[in-house]
């Protein structure tokens, strides 16, 4: 009997790990270009300390030049605007713009209508006008060409409706729902609208939260001279734990900038479970539980790992090459993505790489991460209370994670590619797969 046979007789075959929707050499191609930024801005930083090149201007530079070289890696290597998942058919003549016109205007009315709300809601917002929020007033208040940044957002929708509704095979979207909703021609289809509206608020809010903290870990890296990083181990430690937030915050802004079609990068879905926005929402400010004197703040009493291992350089070294490797994990779990990071939205499966191993590489990491730099049942004050409140409190945080990838998973599975990640994850991935056999499950 051949391998054929016995393969069409075996109906219990073990189901194969999907395609990823991102191959691997988009997030290298970004990281590599990062990497050139951060040297050429140090060597440079040295001889002309008067260019402040670690300065927030230079770390949203940091931001474009890691996303060109994915985009153009994207689209000329992985031709990922050929993609049916796009919406576009680029080997049909294009749709004759009159034919469109009246289309491409009412997605506008909904499109520019949806931006007026996110607007109204960062210039109501007192947190958006202060602390490290106030980075991201001063980008959409910054003048190109003697043009708000803003506005330019407003010119340039024009040209590009009024092109992308000549290409798509389906031009009527959410955001032309809206706007057909709002000049009359039509009722309200919510279901649309509404999915909108949500892609949108994930893009609205997280986009400014990711560019206020882009400049705080970049001006470290690109600041601090080699003799004070190499001067001790804890110095090294922490520079490379800020390099790897670097190269996630870079990336992850990327992801919410370049939501867009033709890069089959846009938003499939976000999630309409409320569950999901809770669990998110509240790891973010304004609504952040963990930071300091918040309800989950689990730092009372407690020290940097590195006071609890003076003294011990063996422990403190395996203690740093965990910390750096954890970190190093998140940001690879953040790389992983290319173009197309974001909380709370499907915008295609990722099945390669850290996502191979476990099905939340990234909260895995940063949890373990918390445990061991925070190590929370060791106190100054000796006290038992602090102890046990601090280690309940982080359980607690992590339990918050734990959540948020449930939620995730409820929304994902609406999407069959996840759905088979999920099959394939249970039988071989590293992680999952071995702790389920652990667990006896």
């Amino acid at each position: 009997m051949t391998i054929k046979t016995l393969a069409a007789k075996d109906t219990t075959l073990a189901p194969t790990r999907p395609k990823s929707a991102v191959g691997s050499g988009v997030g290298l191609a970004g990281l590599a270009a990062l990497l050139i930024w951060i040297v050429v801005a140090r060597a440079l930083n040295v001889e002309h300390p008067e260019y402040e090149l670690s300065g927030k201007w230079y770390a949203l530079g940091a931001v474009f030049a890691c996303g060109l070289p994915m985009v153009l890696w994207s689209l000329c290597v992985d031709k990922v605007h050929r993609n049916p998942t796009t919406g576009i058919d680029w080997d049909a003549a294009p749709k004759p713009l009159r034919e469109m016109r009246d289309i491409s205007l009412t997605k506008l009315a909904g499109l520019w209508t949806t931006w007026l709300m996110i607007g109204a809601v960062y210039c109501i917002g007192r947190w958006y006008w202060s602390g490290a929020y106030s980075f991201t007033t001063e980008v959409l208040l910054h003048k190109l060409l003697g043009i708000y940044v803003y506005a330019w957002l407003f010119i340039l929708s024009i040209p590009y409706v009024l092109w992308i509704d000549t290409r798509l095979t389906e031009s009527k979207d959410g955001a032309w729902a809206l706007g057909a909703w709002l000049i009359g021609e039509q009722k309200a289809d919510w279901d649309a609208i509404n999915a909108h509206l949500r892609s949108w608020a994930v893009k609205g809010f997280f986009l400014a939260f990711m560019i206020s903290i882009v400049p705080g870990g970049y001006h470290q890296i690109v600041e601090e001279s080699w003799s004070f990083v190499t001067e001790r181990l804890v110095n090294l430690t922490n520079w490379l734990i800020s390099f790897m937030f670097v190269i996630d915050v870079s990336l992850a802004t990327v992801g919410y900038l370049l939501t867009a079609k033709p890069l089959d990068a846009h938003i499939r879905s976000a999630t309409p479970y409320a569950a999901g926005w809770v669990a998110a929402l509240i790891c973010y400010p304004p609504f952040v539980l963990m930071t300091n004197g918040g309800p989950l703040d689990y730092h009372q009493a407690t020290a940097e790992w590195n006071v609890w291992m003076d003294g011990h350089p063996v422990l403190m070294t395996i203690t740093a090459f965990w910390l750096v490797f954890l970190t190093g994990c998140y940001a690879w779990a953040t790389m992983a993505f290319g173009i197309r990071f974001s909380n709370l939205t499907d915008r295609g499966i990722l099945t390669s790489g850290p996502y191979a191993l476990t099905k939340h590489p990234a909260y895995l990491s940063k949890n373990l991460f918390w445990w061991l730099s925070t190590l929370p049942f060791l106190v100054t004050t000796h006290s038992y209370v602090d102890a046990i409140r601090n280690t309940a409190l982080l359980a607690c945080v992590s339990g918050v994670y734990y959540w948020r990838a449930r939620t995730e998973e409820w929304h994902l599975r609406n999407d069959p590619i996840f759905v088979e990640y999920e099959a394939w994850m249970a039988e071989h991935g590293v992680i999952t797969s071995r702790l389920k056999r652990v667990l006896g499950f």
